[in-house]
């Protein structure tokens, strides 16, 4: 059944917000916390091996049951039945959106067109398992008979943002072979990689759902004439694979029928990696762990299926953040790993939450009259303290945050752990009380009195605090948790795509760019300027002036 087409704003819920929201615009989070010593329980979510406290929020329980009644009059739990049962959501492309179906177990039974998927799921998982096996084990050699020491992994968007950001998140967990990206159509990117190795031991992953798409095309091209500068035409096969639904074209390529992996339309590129997009994850830390990433978002997908919504993790999250986003008017979000490992994971997480939600248009095909998609950045802790914290402390911007901690390290420097965790603790801390102007003053020395240069001081001193954050806090960073991790906020873009009656698996928007691109480089490519607004024009010009 079709997805509800329900404007947010004509609910009974919305509308008891906006009047709440009159009521608690300006209450302090501090006054808050004085009033409920059971706060800090009372909203917080303790769940396997994950611990969300979300209490340093400008919201009460009157402010959640109301999000929660938000959630029910858009019925978003008939959306969850639809989203996980193969029904068609992405009503704009015609398709289910599945990739839940990518980590469920081989019991379960997941109908598209009739068919169970799950059959040919784990068919592509046996087939990336022996694959991956074959080359870390040695088994399958380049063409001089070398083993392998390199993989490269050419796409670009979800088939490259998804796979670069796991690997670089188990960089503890990988094996010997190294794993490179190439994604930008940029040729200084390319041939930087390309210059670090030797083509004897190097794979090729190249990932394309339509192998036409520009940059990874010309990536490929360029590469593959690298290799043959050292190999034969007959060689391609032995270093090439792909991950593509092109059979012809990746054919012609040179690529091997046994080395293509398959994909399906009911998967979308930003949602991938948990399928044969991922083989370089798995080539990079091994099919069992690959295995152990995938276990850990279905134990998410049970647990957003079946909480209440009360108790559940992406739809409390995702809750608050239509909360800020359209009552409170903030723009942007923050998301804050304490672990260098997870240095990808904003970056991974922007298109995910920008390319769904980043909509004007609802699901009856009218412009929407509310804000959607929130813009999200960040970097992870402690670096980001010393970057742009002191805007999300002291400047005029409200910007909720995400901060994303691991109470083990995998190395086991205790000393290190305990001052990045007094770091990750302390900031929220600080986000919540910020500091009066009385802790400025008793922090000088008053018993010689202020002097003219203090009391100056004292008004840039003072943090007015009240800055809403989650606390994510996780027992260890594992393949498992990461893949809860990852599949928490692929649910939480859900959710809010569902309140905001958006069709949040579709991405229209960046087509017209690509469109404009092939025109601009056929006047290149011909040394013609025309039909181009002026500035356009200018700027072909300066370019062919300098070529």
């Amino acid at each position: 059944m079709p997805l509800p087409k329900i404007n947010p704003t004509t609910t009974k819920a919305w509308k008891k917000l906006q009047e709440h929201f009159k009521e608690i615009e300006h209450i302090h989070m501090k006054d808050l916390f004085a009033k409920d010593p059971e706060r800090a329980n009372n909203f917080t979510i303790d769940w396997q091996d994950f611990y969300v406290d979300y209490s340093k929020n400008r919201i009460t329980e009157k402010t959640k049951n109301l999000l929660i009644d938000l959630a029910d009059e858009v019925q978003l739990g008939q959306a969850i039945k639809d989203y996980f049962s193969g029904e068609i959501i992405n009503e704009t492309e015609q398709r289910a959106v599945l990739h839940t179906a990518l980590r469920s177990p081989a019991t379960e039974k997941v109908i598209v067109d009739g068919i169970n998927v799950i059959p040919d799921v784990y068919n592509v998982k046996e087939k990336i398992k022996q694959f991956t096996n074959q080359i870390i084990n040695g088994k399958l050699k380049g063409f001089t008979g070398k083993v392998f020491t390199d993989v490269v992994n050419i796409g670009i968007g979800g088939s490259d943002l998804g796979p670069a950001m796991v690997v670089d998140s188990l960089q503890f967990y990988k094996n010997h072979i190294n794993t490179h990206f190439v994604s930008n159509v940029d040729g200084d990117h390319v041939n930087e990689i390309i210059k670090k190795l030797n083509p004897e031991t190097t794979l090729f992953v190249i990932v394309s759902k339509t192998f036409t798409t520009q940059e990874t095309l010309s990536n490929a091209n360029t590469i593959r004439d690298w290799f043959l500068q050292t190999a034969d035409e007959l060689h391609v096969s032995k270093h090439f694979v792909a991950v593509s639904t092109n059979i012809n074209s990746v054919q012609e390529f040179g690529i091997d029928l046994n080395n293509i992996f398959p994909m399906w339309d009911w998967v979308g590129g930003r949602f991938s990696l948990w399928s044969a997009v991922g083989l370089s994850i798995s080539l990079s830390v091994g099919y069992d762990n690959f295995d152990k990433l995938l276990s850990g978002a279905h134990k998410m997908d049970e647990h957003f299926k079946k909480e209440s919504f009360k108790d559940n993790i992406p739809v409390i999250l995702a809750l608050l953040s239509v909360w800020y986003n359209n009552f409170f008017k903030a723009e942007s979000e923050a998301i804050i790993p304490y672990s260098q490992y997870l240095n990808q994971f904003a970056t991974y997480l922007q298109q995910g939450i920008m390319e769904s939600n980043g909509k004007s248009i609802d699901r009856n095909g009218k412009p929407v009259n509310y804000q959607t998609g929130t813009i999200i950045w960040g970097e992870p802790g402690t670096n980001s303290q010393h970057a742009f914290f002191q805007l999300i402390h002291q400047g005029t911007k409200l910007i909720p945050a995400d901060f994303i901690g691991f109470a083990q390290s995998l190395h086991g420097n205790q000393d290190h752990q305990d001052k990045l965790i007094s770091n990750f603790v302390a900031q929220t801390e600080a986000l919540l009380n910020g500091k009066s102007r009385e802790q400025v003053i008793s922090e000088y020395n008053s018993s010689k009195g202020i002097t003219e240069s203090e009391q100056n001081q004292i008004p840039f001193k003072i943090f007015q605090g009240n800055k809403p954050t989650n606390t994510i806090f996780i027992k260890k960073l594992t393949p498992e948790s990461l893949g809860k991790l990852i599949a928490l906020y692929e649910h939480k873009i859900f959710v809010q795509g569902i309140i905001w009656n958006i069709f949040s698996f579709d991405q229209f928007g960046v087509e017209l760019g690509k469109q404009l691109a092939k025109n601009i480089l056929h006047d290149i490519k011909n040394n013609i300027n025309a039909n181009h607004d002026a500035s356009t024009a200018n700027i072909l010009n300066y370019f062919q002036k300098n070529n």
